[in-house]
């Protein structure tokens, strides 16, 4: 079945979850969307887990471009949503457009995500009125974290909750077709899911929400730099790729691969000559 912005709300419509997770290359994403899932996320976080960084602030529109066209040749099934990158589209809502486009034609997105509440609706409603769907982002933002002061949870007190559901209806209304919540209290989080029409899409705001979405590498345990509470591991594929990494040097050094089998023959009257 392929997947779209109108199948994610009818999903909502006859109650569906719907699953979503981050890719960054053909292989993975091809994988992913062979077993089924609804979406996939070419997310900034490609800057702590692909690139090395310590966030997703130095991450470009270029790397982005450049990974959601490689995701891209891989699904042929899921919606594939491509991050705009920090201060791609905070400038201006021209900017946001042009960016935006970029993503849908370079990066061969099929919708983008961005990053904020009621202070995005501009760039949201431009955004959309260009034609591209458009996927918000409310609670622990990411490319924020230095206004927020680190990896914490959002909308603990009254004032923060309140905010948050009000920016969900403002994104809502803005035109977006789903919103992540993402480090939000699980009943706040279904709150904000009951109060919008729109599916919410949750990473550590519990199982209220509409469907939800991990980092592949922390689902499989391949990223041991920082393992938010909200991960559940569904393989440990990095113990076992260190196992056949450490397998692989093993037999190299003591000479017992390549075999016989693994090489290409030749005649022995060619070599002959060679002498």
């Amino acid at each position: 079945m392929k997947h779209t912005v109108a199948t994610f709300k009818k999903a909502k419509t006859e109650g569906r979850k719907l699953s979503m997770l981050t890719a960054y290359d053909y292989s993975t994403a091809r994988l992913m969307d062979e077993a089924g899932i609804h979406g996939i996320l070419v997310g900034d976080s490609l800057g702590n887990v692909i690139l090395g960084y310590g966030d997703t602030v130095s991450v470009t529109m270029e790397d982005m471009i450049h990974h959601g066209a490689a995701v891209s040749r891989g699904v042929k099934n899921a919606l594939l949503v491509v991050d705009m990158p920090f201060l791609s589209y905070q400038t201006s809502a021209y900017d946001a457009v042009v960016n935006a486009g970029r993503l849908m034609k370079e990066g061969r997105a099929h919708a983008v995500k961005l990053e904020g509440g009621r202070e995005m609706v501009p760039q949201i409603r431009a955004i959309v009125q260009a034609g591209i769907p458009v996927m918000g982002h409310l609670g622990l933002t990411p490319q924020a974290i230095h206004a927020l002061g680190g990896y914490k949870v959002q909308g603990k007190d009254e004032a923060a909750a309140r905010k948050l559901l009000e920016d969900a209806k403002a994104l809502e209304e803005a035109g977006v077709f789903a919103i992540v919540l993402e480090c939000v209290p699980s009943a706040l989080a279904g709150l904000i899911t009951e109060a919008v029409s729109v599916p919410t899409i949750g990473i550590g705001a519990g199982a209220g929400c509409d469907g939800q979405i991990l980092v592949y590498q922390d689902m499989l345990g391949m990223f041991s730099d920082f393992t938010p509470k909200f991960v559940r591991r569904y393989g440990e594929v990095g113990e076992a790729m260190k196992a056949a990494f450490a397998s692989y040097i093993e037999d190299v050094g003591q000479g017992t691969f390549p075999g016989p089998e693994h090489g290409y023959q030749i005649a022995d009257e060619v070599i002959e000559k060679l002498y």
